[in-house]
């Protein structure tokens, strides 16, 4: 009579094989021996698993890493807002409609979830400093329209306290290019003009990379995108330097990172729901 021990290490070495296709792991069988240890490595080089990647494949130009490597860095989770609009779990709220806990002046008024400009009363500017960042801000102008041009619902928002994006309310209100709202002040006019009415709640997520010096050189300039309303108005955009009035912008050394500031221009802009990310820009 033929003995068993063939189906039954044929058996288990069957079980192996469906247990590596799983797995993807080194098994071993003390009781099948080279037999099963055989089968099992046949099955592994016939079903490697790629879920994580590849390493037999072309070299990215410029990297230490193949195409779908699995050694390159896995991105950190972030848990984006509840709702369009919202914090992500790494920003630093800025403005939650409460306060002005995060500013370094009190003087605006705050009610209703927002913070109104206080004309005379100066501009504000954050605690905390900041260098490459992602910031999300809400406007409003006045509802009652009064002045014209630059003086229909101006103010600005300067990041690094150097580097505007100019508010104003520019629905149906001529002004200057360089100067409406969406603009990056005095230097670069906004794609297009994406204002709502006044009264109405206006957004602005704004990409600023800062400008990078080796003691007194500019070694990179700052550059900005700008989205407005929910439509693209500047596009990695270069900054010509601080923001100047009717002047040619320059750039002098700087801090690495240094504070978000609104401009008070005298007239009583609103904002709500103002937070921030630091962002890892590439060198």
């Amino acid at each position: 009579m033929p003995s068993l021990a063939p189906r039954r290490c044929a058996r288990r070495c069957g079980i192996l094989i469906a247990i590596m296709r799983k797995i993807n792991g080194k098994i071993f069988s003390p009781h099948c021996g080279k037999l099963c240890f055989l089968f099992a490595v046949a099955a592994f080089g016939q079903t490697a698993n790629h879920d994580f990647g590849y390493t037999d494949t072309p070299m990215l130009p410029g990297l230490p890493y193949h195409v779908h490597d699995p050694a390159r860095p896995i991105p950190p989770v972030v848990t984006p807002g509840a709702l369009p609009g919202e914090a992500p779990s790494d920003a630093v709220v800025l403005f939650d409609g409460k306060d002005l806990s995060q500013w370094e002046s009190q003087a605006w008024k705050v009610e209703n979830g927002y913070v109104e400009v206080v004309p005379g009363k100066g501009d504000i500017a954050t605690k905390e400093k900041f260098g490459d960042v992602q910031l999300h801000v809400e406007w409003a102008t006045p509802a009652t329209v009064t002045g014209t041009s630059q003086g229909r619902g101006n103010s600005g928002v300067f990041l690094q306290g150097r580097y505007e994006v100019q508010v104003l309310d520019s629905y149906q209100n001529r002004t200057y290019a360089d100067g409406q709202a969406g603009a990056i002040y005095g230097q670069w006019p906004p794609s297009v003009n994406a204002s709502r009415k006044p009264g109405e709640w206006q957004t602005y997520d704004i990409f600023f990379e800062a400008p990078r010096f080796e003691g007194e050189k500019l070694v990179k300039p700052a550059f900005l995108t700008v989205i407005h309303n929910g439509v693209l108005v500047q596009l990695h955009k270069e900054a010509m330097g601080p923001t100047v009035n009717r002047q040619l912008a320059k750039y002098v050394p700087q801090p690495a990172e240094d504070s978000l500031k609104l401009q008070n221009h005298g007239n009583p802009v609103r904002y709500r729901n103002i937070w921030i990310r630091r962002i890892s820009v590439p060198q």
